[in-house]
């Protein structure tokens, strides 16, 4: 009798060691709250909004919906711009509103992680101010500097040449203290100084008021600038140099002109994000509950991101984006490629880590419209069928579209910096157009007159309502993949893939004892034709369990492995029959 209870013990504490804590191996849905649901009728999405759409994420299978910036905010970066780090922003709500999307995310099992944007304030915080003023506590909380005179004309100008991420110098002159303030990002976006601990200090502070809230971590933004190289024996800030190719950028006054070897990626930063972590696991040891985790976004070289990870010694970010499918994958991306972009991931990172898939975000065009829209759901499948976590940007999973924006109808501060001939090649606010929830008047996004952005044409016909009533569209397609990815297989099945030719990559999923599952993805428009068995161990036949809405095979359709007929365009997740 003994010896059975002990058996039973030990079995539940090996079951218990193998479990995955809560983010390894997670759905994350990105909502840009501005854009996703607008409760009261003023053309703006808001907090209740998301409360009330909470129920459909957790429907569909999303671990955790992590929110871009709710603080307040003047809103000249549309949130990104924060003038209060412990306050919501007016038209999101309230810090009660805030409380019950909290309350309502814990009862229904979902998690909330929020955006967290820790390089700069706005020029309206109560910090800033009171740098320009010249408070004691507050003087050195920004980076200031005299600038230089320039010797022909003896006029004061800015102290180096660095350019800011929405063009123009990133030095802007203040009358009150008689200095420049460096901007990375807009003038009204000061750079705090992260080689002042009383500004690194705070901003742990922040952190702690949040989690003490009840969320389950935080996404950075913009983690690279968050440093800067330090001023020289001579009190000066280097020069950055001009990029090499300057046919790719020649605008002078264009951010991508210059190599940024002073203004990103410097040492510090890497530190910070450990910091960061070790704040977060102090929490979970004080406070229980669940691991708080730290997303970081960095669009920087890929030797970088791997240091986010950790050092070997400390840990670093949970889940440090991976960006290889948003700056290296395009429409005309051959498959050997994108095979090539999974390995090296998967490859590289540490021992232990959780690769990441991210396939759209608020800063790029939308995957169906930089990738096709009818090989969505092929990227969808990849999305969710490669291990680790992915990452999926609130619309994709229903196909949605960038809508055209007028220059005339341009609010994105990286656009209006612009002009009408080039904006549309930087704008962001096509990705950004209100979530299309129905087929009512402004698609079910709002009750009132119009919308803080255009709608896209096409939401009469293409919402998740429509979609859900539908026997097979990219939403059932995306909520059976979501399933699928519970699966013994996707959890922590090996991976073999392989590119057949140009077009067509092949992989399999399969842990010992559990079912080999393979999945096709023809990424080129010609249909081929197929002999699976040459690459995995299948019986002669298998069946489909999804495919992409416009391919002819059925959910549970059998197939020859033999001579399986791969449609243009198409994805495709097949299980092996014994």
């Amino acid at each position: 009798m003994y010896k059975e209870i002990i058996f039973v013990l030990l079995a539940l504490l090996a079951s218990n060691a193998l479990a995955k804590d809560w983010w390894q191996n997670g759905n994350y849905y990105q909502i840009y709250p501005r854009s996703f649901r607008d409760s009261d009728g003023d053309g703006i999405g808001d907090l209740n909004g998301i409360t009330e759409k909470l129920q459909y994420l957790k429907d569909i299978g999303f671990t955790a919906a992590w929110l871009s910036p709710i603080f307040k905010s003047p809103m000249a970066d549309f949130g990104y711009d924060i003038s209060d780090f412990y306050q919501i922003h007016p038209e999101y709500g309230t810090m009660e509103d805030f409380e019950n999307m909290i309350k309502k995310a814990k009862e229904i099992g979902i998690k909330i992680i929020l955006d967290f944007v820790p390089n700069h304030s706005s020029d309206e915080n109560e910090w800033f101010k009171k740098s320009v003023d010249g408070d004691p506590a507050y003087a050195d909380f920004y980076i200031w500097h005299d600038g230089k005179i320039n010797e022909a004309t003896g006029e004061r100008e800015p102290p180096s040449n660095w350019l800011s991420a929405f063009r123009y110098s990133a030095w802007e002159w203040n009358e009150v203290r008689q200095q420049y303030y460096l901007h990375q990002f807009a003038i009204k976006q000061p750079d705090l100084n992260y080689r002042n601990p009383a500004v690194v200090n705070e901003m742990k502070n922040v952190m702690r008021f949040w989690l003490g809230k009840g969320i389950s971590g935080f996404r950075i933004d913009a983690v690279p600038y968050l440093f800067e190289k330090e001023l020289d024996r001579y009190n000066n800030y280097p020069d950055e140099p001009v990029i090499d190719n300057v046919q790719s950028c020649p605008d002078p006054d264009d951010g991508c002109h210059l190599q940024h070897i002073y203004t990103q990626d410097q040492p510090e930063t890497f530190d910070m994000a450990y910091q960061w972590r070790e704040l977060f696991d102090e929490f979970k040891k004080e406070h229980g509950a669940d691991t708080r985790i730290l997303l970081t976004e960095a669009y920087t070289s890929f030797e970088n991101i791997m240091r986010f990870y950790g050092n070997g010694i400390q840990n670093g970010s949970h889940i440090p984006f991976n960006f290889d499918f948003l700056s290296n994958c395009q429409n005309d991306t051959k498959a050997p490629v994108l095979m090539e972009h999974i390995e090296k991931w998967l490859n590289a990172m540490p021992k232990d880590a959780y690769a990441n898939w991210v396939l759209g975000n608020h800063d790029n065009k939308r995957l169906a419209s930089r990738l096709g829209v009818q090989r969505a759901d092929l990227f969808n499948i990849l999305l969710q069928t490669l291990p680790g976590n992915a990452v999926t940007y609130n619309g994709e999973e229903i196909a949605m579209t960038d809508v055209f924006i007028s220059w005339e109808d341009s609010v994105d501060p990286q656009a209006c910096n612009a002009n009408p001939d080039i904006y549309y090649a930087v704008t962001r606010d096509p990705a950004r157009s209100p979530y299309q929830w129905d087929a009512s008047p402004h698609a079910g996004f709002t009750s009132g007159d119009h919308t803080w952005l255009p709608l896209a044409d096409d939401f009469k016909m293409n919402n998740a309502l429509a979609q859900l009533r539908a026997p097979q569209s990219h939403l059932q397609i995306f909520k059976k993949l979501v399933r699928l990815r519970k699966e013994p297989a996707f959890q922590d099945g090996e991976l073999q893939i392989k590119a057949i030719d140009d077009d067509v990559i092949i992989y399999s999923r399969q842990k010992a004892g559990s079912d080999l599952y393979v999945i096709a993805l023809n990424l080129g428009g010609n249909e081929k034709t197929l002999n699976l068995r040459d690459n995995f161990a299948l019986e002669f036949k298998a069946e489909v369990i999804t495919a992409s809405v416009h391919s002819q095979y059925m959910d549970g359709d059998i197939i020859d492995t033999t001579t399986f007929k791969l449609e243009p365009y198409v994805g495709i997740v097949l299980v092996g029959i014994k």
